[in-house]
């Protein structure tokens, strides 16, 4: 799979990086199971400590392991449960979990995995392929990963430890990342237990949830894990606080030993506080997604007129403090598979005019539907950009009911909206970014509405292209095109990809290093006194 070429820019112990430790900064992301030379230093004499916590920024009550893609819940999932094949989410490179080794090729279209020995579940039950395939058949069938599995024809269990993949196409170069996006739980749990307290084979389990605001996730060790990374102290407890004030407060008084989603104007107090404050590029972004179904939003010179009259590199300076680059492709710069997109929106007012008066609307008045989290701050000046180029946006700020974009819904309760996604989480490369928001899912059926479109059957068909592609450079071709189409019709687009920052006391923490993208990950890391 390709890698996204990673960059660290951090405050090390309250001051910037210089010399070495700049060079130890720069140098990427290792794997979970390496340890930085500052960590290990810190441990020289230091005996373990018996807990691991955390303050997380995001809420979620939904712990089910099928379909997940709740920012708090996926980064619980992690660590409790296993795929047959993991992401190590420093650096995009896939390990065996419950494989005992690599997909064996017996056709083109066909793959045979073989489970680890002796896995088992937290409850000592044995891992076996019915649960595999059990699993994988549970994520097919849902609307949310179902999209990424759709190479996958059957699954099924060749005999006790060893499970069958038959594929509808080749897929030879995406299959073991993709195959890391479903985690194993046992057959026999009832719908309730996988949403209330469900079991998995990773070296933690669920001991309470509660991912309210103010609730506390906590992990015990899995006392029948025997894969590569094994917990290694007693207890895991993430706090779940949104508030920014809080989640400073948390680390700097030392109540909790990492907090991820970093407020930026607080970075320097956090710093000054003895943690270390650390960015790191990636595909995280805030997008404007526009009701296709609803003119004049139908128009992709109407919506390329919104990207046109704002002044991203204003946004950028004074909302992210500068911990950001704008969008010249639906990837951002720092990924491999990057190409510089035909159509690059930078502030041009008189363009953004010119575009809408082609479009035979030289003024517009709609609504902009902005999610209740850190994006909010992106809105006012957006607001005050849009009016400059004719557009006058009333800012709806709320917490978005997603279940109201539906394929069922025949009138969307939207004009444009202001959000922010990551679908990294799941994995890096480009097929599954774009399946996520431009596949033919709940995203263009019910949300963009875009999947009526002969834009999006194209991108379809590039995209099928790319998958069977046998040439790497043939493949990256293609999805150069494909991001080529994204940019000129963006029904949802990025305006800028955010650098991820993440606080952590480096001294207490050995193995410790955040991840580009939403979550904190502590396989491998170790509290110390």
């Amino acid at each position: 799979m390709d890698q996204p070429k990673l960059t660290r820019r951090g405050f090390l112990a309250g001051t910037a990086a210089t010399g070495a430790a700049a060079a130890l900064a720069l140098s990427g992301c290792g794997s979970s199971g390496s340890s930085s030379s500052a960590s290990s230093q810190a441990a020289e004499g230091t005996a373990a400590a018996e807990a691991i916590t955390a303050a997380c920024a995001y809420t979620s009550t939904n712990c089910n392991p099928i379909g997940n893609s709740s920012a708090l819940m996926l980064a619980a999932t992690w660590h409790v449960f296993e795929g047959l094949y993991d992401l190590d989410l420093h650096n995009y490179t896939t390990y065996t979990a419950l494989a005992a080794g690599d997909p064996v090729k017996v056709t083109d279209t066909e793959y045979e995995v073989t489970l680890r020995d002796g896995a088992l579940f937290s409850d000592g039950s044995p891992v076996t392929t019915a649960d595999v395939v059990n699993s994988f058949q549970a994520n097919m069938a849902d609307d949310t990963y179902g999209a990424f599995l759709s190479f996958i024809d059957t699954v099924a269990a060749k005999d006790d430890t060893t499970v069958t993949f038959t594929l509808k196409y080749p897929f030879e170069s995406l299959l073991k990342g993709r195959l890391s996006v479903v985690k194993v739980f046992p057959a026999a749990l009832t719908e309730d237990q996988l949403k209330t307290m469900p079991i998995g084979s990773g070296p933690w389990m669920y001991e309470n949830i509660n991912g309210d605001e103010g609730g506390h996730i906590t992990f015990v060790p899995n006392p029948n894990y025997n894969g590569t990374m094994p917990a290694t102290c007693q207890s895991m407890d993430w706090s779940v606080i949104l508030d920014n004030t809080s989640r400073t407060t948390a680390i700097t008084d030392g109540s909790v030993l990492a907090i991820e989603n970093v407020p930026d104007t607080n970075a320097d107090q956090i710093a000054g506080s003895g943690a270390t404050v650390e960015y790191v590029p990636g595909f995280a972004l805030p997008f404007l997604m526009f009701n296709t179904k609803k003119a004049p939003f139908d128009d992709p010179r109407v919506r390329q007129a919104f990207f046109y009259a704002i002044d991203v590199e204003k946004l950028i300076a004074n909302q992210m403090d500068g911990h950001a680059a704008p969008a010249t492709s639906f990837l951002p710069e720092a990924y491999e598979n990057y190409h510089r997109a035909s159509t690059v929106y930078t502030h041009d007012v008189d363009k953004a005019k010119a575009l809408l008066a082609e479009a035979n609307q030289p003024s517009i008045t709609c609504e902009l539907m902005v999610n209740n989290n850190w994006v909010s701050s992106l809105a006012a000046q957006i607001k005050e950009d849009l009016a400059a180029a004719g557009i006058e946006v009333t800012i709806n700020e709320t917490k978005i009911d997603w279940a109201s974009l539906a394929p069922s819904e025949s009138i969307l309760p939207y004009d444009v909206m202001l959000t922010p996604g990551d679908p990294s989480c799941f994995g890096n490369d480009p097929d599954l970014l774009m399946t996520w928001w431009y596949g033919d899912n709940v995203w263009t059926q019910g949300r963009s509405c875009w999947n009526t479109t002969p834009e999006w059957a194209e991108l379809q068909m590039m995209l099928q292209q790319a998958r069977e592609a046998a040439d790497p450079a043939q493949q990256q071709e293609i999805w150069n095109q494909c991001f080529d189409l994204l940019a000129e019709n963006v029904p949802l687009y990025p305006l800028f990809h955010r650098e991820t920052g993440t606080a952590y006391m480096a001294e207490k923490l050995e193995d410790f290093a955040p991840i580009s993208t939403t979550g904190l990950v502590f396989l491998g890391t170790t509290p110390l006194e």
